[in-house]
Parts: structure tokens; C-alpha cells; sequence
């Protein structure tokens, strides 16, 4: 995580504001697994600074991208954070927002201008998406002719609420319930989460919320998993749709409160105290070691992968990423490292059928962190 707290914790007003919205731009990329190029934090910082404007932020990122004769997928990548991350910098900063189906597109056209061909458009398709927190199952989205109609009516709804009718608590539980809503329609192609994020922030502030701390920047996979537990349903295995997540999340953000925020703690089909943050038990002997650390990137990994023998494609499509490289240095280099994975063909690793497994200690490590009884 980029960290310009030394921004957001200073007085002068105009670089904490700044600062702010640096951090949630690129904090924000995280939903897709992408990380900004080094040149986008070194500009972020001379904006900040006041060296140069947002215009000139934006040109320079522009220009820097141009002038690649050829572009790698790990370039197209860091593109894409970084140009979104420069147009999400810019609204956050900006004074004006419209609570309008308008409104709502125009932010997904202006994040995504130069990133998508159909930045601000309405999918006129249906899609499903797998879901590292399902377990590979998707939410149900709203079907594309009915997209227009489902924003205008959740909005309205919202519009009609009445807040002065509510304690602190069903204020969190109210606006989880339109936040989650809203997401669960899936207006674009792509997209969708940061654009929900924005909106969101957007918002809050115009209803008189002061939301300039780290959350969506420091917690975004926890707020898009979030999102998908409110929004799924499975009653043949006994899984219902469960905000509690999201509403710590939005306690946290309006209440102030320090709910932990733990991804693994919303896989569905694994009671939360075996999922949470493993821990030395009180009962382990002086030579029992405790369970190891892992990031959640690696859990997400072992989740997706658990006995079965997976394709680096099939891997991606369970964890819920189509970057590439990304997901080989976030996921795939760290099981690695720790001995927990392995491949079927470790002296060809470019084998047309090669596979992925866990090795005996990653076989161990996910039975204690998800099949306990």
C-alpha cells in the first residue's frame, strides 16, 4: 500500500486533501489486483507537493506511457492503474457531484476515460463472474435491460429516506443495504466496484459525512468481498445473503469503530473462527510450531486450489483476477516461496498440460486453516 499519511496527518488542508485522494486512487486498484508504476507515486508526490497540477499530472502519465515503443502486459497493467488512479484523484478532489443515473455513468466514463472503449456506457449483455469468496460461484446481476431502470429506482428509494428517523446503528445497516444494492446491478462491463467506491465517497460528503481516512484505500478486496456476501444467496447449502461484513466496514468508516477487517473471515462454507487470522493455541505443546502467517493473497491461493491439480488459468478464473502477471507475483511467487505449492512438471515449466498442486506442507496448511471441525 502507497503511503502518504505524512500528507493526511499534516495540517495544511490542500495537501491533506491531495493525499487523501492519492491514497484511495491507488489504494482502489486493488479490487482488480493492479498496482501504479513507481513514475505514478513519484508524480502523485509532486502534485501533492504542489510542484505540479492534476492537468499536468495527467500529461505526464500520458506522455510517459507514449513514449513506450512497446508495451508488456505488466505495462498494460500499470496503465490502467495509473490512468484511473489520475482520474479518481481528480474527483475526489473536485466540489460537485450528481446523485443521478447521469451521475452514476459519468463517474465510470471519467475513471475510466482512455482505460476502456466503453468507459460510461450500460453493458447491453449478461455476465457472471467467479468468486474467490464463493468459492468459485457467482452473485446474480441484474439483467442488462433492466440496468436503467434498477439505478433509477434504487436511487429514488435512497432519495425518500428519511436519516433523522434512525439511531447511528440502522444508519450503518440503511446505507450498507443501498451501497450493496446498488453494486449488485453491475451497470458496466468493468469496472463496476471502483465506480461504486467513488460514488459512494462522493456521496457521503454531499450528505455531510466526513470520509477522508483510509479505509477504501487500505481495505478495497475486503469492501468488494463484502459486497459479494450481501449479494449472494445459496439456499440449497444453506448460505444466505449476510451484510454483517460490509456493515463493519461501514461502522468502521462512519463510527469510527475498529472492526477487524479480514477477508478470509466472509469464504463461504468455513465457520469464522476457523477462517479468521490463524493464532497460537493456548493448548500447543513447546515443540509444536505455530500455524504459519499468510498473506491473504496466499489464503485466497490455497482456498482456490485446495487437493485438486489446476491449470495457471483455471487458478486465475477461481481467484477471481485476469491479470496475468500480477496474480503470478502476488499469488503464485509466494506459495512458492513459503514450499506451499508445486508443479506437475517442475523440469518443463512451460508444459502445455502443466498443473499446480500443493505440496504436502500446503496440503497441512490449508486443512488447518479451512477444515477444521
Amino acid at each position: 500500500m502507497v503511503d502518504f499519511d505524512e500528507y493526511i496527518r499534516q495540517s495544511e488542508p490542500q495537501k491533506r486533501e491531495k493525499g487523501y485522494a492519492w491514497q484511495t486512487a491507488i489504494g482502489l486498484q486493488a479490487v482488480d489486483g493492479l498496482k501504479p508504476s513507481d513514475y505514478l507515486i513519484e508524480t502523485a508526490r509532486k502534485d501533492i507537493e504542489g510542484e505540479i497540477s492534476i492537468d499536468e499530472a495527467e500529461q505526464l502519465i500520458k506522455s510517459y506511457y507514449q513514449s513506450k515503443e512497446a508495451r508488456t502486459p505488466i505495462d498494460a497493467e500499470m496503465y490502467e492503474a495509473d490512468t484511473a488512479s489520475t482520474n479518481i484523484r481528480r474527483l475526489l478532489t473536485e466540489k460537485s457531484f450528481a446523485f443521478t443515473f447521469v451521475g452514476l455513468t459519468s463517474i465510470h466514463r471519467r475513471i475510466f476515460d482512455g482505460v476502456f472503449k466503453f468507459a460510461g456506457q450500460i453493458r447491453d449483455y449478461n455476465i457472471t463472474k467467479k468468486e474467490w469468496v464463493l468459492r468459485g460461484d457467482t452473485v446474480l446481476y441484474v439483467s442488462a435491460p433492466d440496468i436503467r431502470k434498477a439505478v433509477e429506482y434504487d436511487l429514488e428509494q435512497e432519495r425518500l429516506f428519511d436519516y433523522s428517523k434512525v439511531d447511528r446503528h440502522g444508519l450503518v445497516k440503511h446505507f450498507a443495504l443501498f451501497v450493496s444494492g446498488l453494486w449488485q446491478i453491475h451497470p458496466f462491463g468493468e469496472g463496476n466496484t471502483r465506480t461504486t467506491a467513488v460514488f459512494t465517497i462522493l456521496y457521503l460528503r454531499s450528505i455531510g459525512f466526513d470520509v477522508t481516512n483510509d479505509l477504501f484505500a487500505n481495505h478495497s478486496w475486503y469492501f468488494r468481498n463484502a459486497l459479494v456476501r450481501a449479494n449472494y444467496q445459496n439456499v440449497q447449502k444453506g448460505i444466505m445473503r449476510n451484510s454483517e461484513y460490509l456493515e463493519r466496514f461501514f461502522r468502521n468508516l462512519l463510527l469510527g469503530e475498529t472492526n477487524e477487517l479480514r477477508n478470509r473471515y466472509m469464504l463461504v462454507g468455513t465457520p469464522e473462527e476457523t477462517a479468521a487470522e490463524p493464532v497460537q493455541h493456548a493448548n500447543r505443546t513447546s515443540t509444536e510450531q505455530p500455524t504459519e502467517q499468510v498473506t491473504e493473497q496466499v489464503c485466497a491461493l490455497l482456498s482456490a486450489i485446495s487437493n485438486e491439480q489446476l491449470s495457471l488459468k483455471e487458478l486465475m478464473g477461481r481467484v477471481g483476477l485476469k491479470h496475468r502477471p500480477t496474480f503470478l507475483e502476488n499469488y503464485i511467487t509466494p506459495a512458492f516461496k513459503a514450499g506451499i505449492l508445486k508443479v506437475l512438471y517442475p523440469d518443463k515449466p512451460n508444459h502445455p498440460r502443466q498443473k499446480y498442486l500443493l505440496t504436502a506442507k500446503g496440503l497441512a496448511l490449508y486443512n488447518e486453516l479451512f477444515n477444521k471441525q
